[in-house]
C-alpha cells in the first residue's frame, strides 16, 4: 500500500481506472487466503492511519481525509526469489481462488464510502503514480 498524490492504470494504453489523493493498493493472494482475510484487509486500508493531519502527522485515515483508493491485483507479490535467478510463482493463488478475494476487498472498500478504483485482472497493467512521503507500507493478514 502506498500513500500517493494520484495514481492511474492503464490497459492497452487506455485508462482503465485513476485516483488523486488517497491509497494504491496492491493486493496479492496465495492459496491460504479467504473471505475473511479479504474482510479483515478493508478494515486495515480503511481505517490505518497513514495520511498526514494538519500538523503533518500520519495521524488521519483514508476515509479521514476524504481519499480514494485504486486497487491493483497483483500475483507477482508472491513472487519467490530465494532460488535461482527466475522467481517462483507456486505461493500465489490461482486466478480462480484469488478474484474472488480481491473483489471482495474492492466491494468492501465500496462499502466504506471509499471511492474505489480498479486494474483489470489477468490483464497487463501499466500502474502510474506519485508516492506521497514517501510512504509505502506492507500489509500482511
Amino acid at each position: 500500500m502506498q500513500r500517493v498524490v494520484k495514481a492511474t492504470v492503464r490497459v492497452e494504453n487506455q485508462t482503465v481506472g485513476a485516483i488523486a489523493q488517497g491509497l494504491c493498493v496492491f493486493v496479492g493472494v496465495t492459496h491460504e487466503d479467504s473471505f475473511e482475510e479479504s474482510d479483515q484487509l478493508v478494515k486495515k486500508i480503511v481505517s490505518l492511519r497513514i495520511m498526514d493531519d494538519e500538523n503533518g502527522v500520519m495521524n488521519k485515515s483514508v476515509i479521514d481525509v476524504d481519499g480514494e483508493i485504486l486497487i491493483v491485483s497483483q500475483f507477482t507479490l508472491y513472487g519467490d526469489t530465494s532460488k535461482g535467478r527466475r522467481p517462483g510463482w507456486s505461493a500465489a493463488a490461482a486466478p480462480d481462488h484469488a478474484e474472488p478475494l480481491i473483489e471482495r476487498v474492492v466491494e468492501g472498500v465500496k462499502a466504506a464510502g471509499v471511492v474505489v478504483e480498479t486494474g483489470r485482472f489477468r490483464e497487463h497493467m501499466q500502474v502510474e503514480l506519485i508516492n506521497d512521503g514517501p510512504a509505502t507500507l506492507m500489509i500482511e493478514i
